[in-house]
């Protein structure tokens, strides 16, 4: 094979990295290889030399995205060589020309960060040089909205209680006082209306200082056996760091036969568990008019585990709920046979079980609207 006929082979691989396969003698194959090898190490190098070019005369960002796509992309000139090397059959030539791609390719990528650096902080240095009007407002990013905090820890509840069977009622915000007090064992001159600070519409209404007329309306207008929840705002004439004059509740009846304490203990030292973690429960004896017996419930402080801490007062515990077995006078006067049913009911102060969870100083920050406070939560 003499000279011109082995350029007119080369000539028609269109110089790809498919080996010519030329059967002559040891010799002949020798300097072939050494041809070829020769050839794809000028191609590359070509290569370089091209890309090199562009992206050193690109003048911006774009520019040099363009020429970083056009070389070093994913369907880049370079790749497509890469990907040929898998064609080539000598071990020795591929693991070579694979061994100077990839130099390449390093060599190609260096110089493209470096330009991007540079190019990126001419533009910074032209962004600075431009006059600032600092008397203009300031750029208010707009963020999407999310559920104010007593929202969030209400629905918590609601989850946790729903997984129990209860379900959810709901009454107006306005009741009448027979709703309000009289049918939870509370009449005109019973000393207990004393302990709610009241605002009253007139002599017959009021807003609810509670939410226990919820209740009264289930046990009256349904059939028993009831498992209810009662969430909503609630109002009393108190303001002060622990207290406001509008917070929110969620009080819990069930009704059924053969209920006991055992129950009411079991159903919320599973909510305790639930919405706080690992902590413990205890009932402190206490009296409200519409259970007997009453209790407070208690769990163990979340922040210093019943080491004592400024949140628990240096007790170790933490009061979170009331609740007892419902009083025979308010299920009677609800229409109920007491002989045949029991239950119990408890209530929760929504913004108690946030304070505690979140561990907020102050309750009057829920409703300042202040959204530093808000976003930390």
């Amino acid at each position: 094979m003499d000279l011109f006929t082995f350029q007119s082979l080369v000539v028609a691989q269109r110089w790809t990295l498919e080996p010519i396969q030329v059967h002559y003698n040891n010799t002949f194959a020798y300097n072939l290889k050494l041809f070829y090898i020769h050839t794809v190490e000028k191609k590359i190098q070509n290569l370089e030399d091209l890309a090199s070019q562009a992206i050193k005369k690109a003048d911006g960002i774009s520019t040099l995205e363009k020429a970083r796509t056009q070389f070093l992309g994913r369907k880049g000139e370079l790749s497509c060589l890469m990907k040929n090397i898998v064609d080539i059959k000598d071990k020795d030539q591929k693991k070579h020309i694979g061994s100077i791609l990839n130099k390449t390719k390093n060599k190609l990528e260096r110089l493209y960060q470096e330009c991007k650096k540079k190019l990126t902080d001419i533009a910074l240095l032209e962004e600075l040089k431009k006059p600032i009007d600092l008397g203009l407002p300031g750029v208010i990013t707009p963020s999407l909205g999310s559920l104010h905090p007593i929202d969030t820890v209400m629905d918590e509840i609601i989850d946790i209680f729903s997984r129990l069977g209860f379900y959810v009622r709901t009454g107006p915000c306005i009741d009448s006082d027979k709703n309000n007090f009289e049918a939870l064992n509370i009449p005109k001159d019973h000393p207990a209306r004393d302990m709610q600070d009241t605002f009253y519409i007139d002599k017959d209404f009021s807003l609810r200082p509670h939410t226990s007329p919820i209740q009264v309306r289930t046990m009256s207008e349904e059939e028993m056996p009831i498992s209810v929840l009662g969430p909503g705002s609630v109002f009393r004439c108190d303001s002060d760091i622990s207290h406001s004059p509008m917070f929110h509740q969620v009080e819990g009846l069930l009704i059924d036969k053969n209920i006991s304490m055992a129950d009411l203990r079991g159903t919320l030292d599973f909510f305790a568990k639930e919405f706080f973690g690992d902590v413990s429960t205890r009932f402190r004896p206490s009296f409200f008019p519409f259970t007997e017996p009453s209790a407070e419930v208690d769990c163990t402080c979340i922040l210093c585990k019943k080491k004592g801490c400024s949140m628990c007062a240096y007790t170790g515990w933490l009061e979170i709920a009331g609740c007892g077995l419902v009083h025979p006078n308010v299920l009677r006067m609800s229409g109920i046979d007491s002989d045949k049913w029991q239950g119990f009911a408890f209530g929760l102060g929504i913004e108690r079980m946030a304070i505690i969870k979140y561990k907020v100083e102050d309750i009057r920050l829920f409703f300042e609207n202040d959204l530093r406070f808000l976003r930390q939560l």
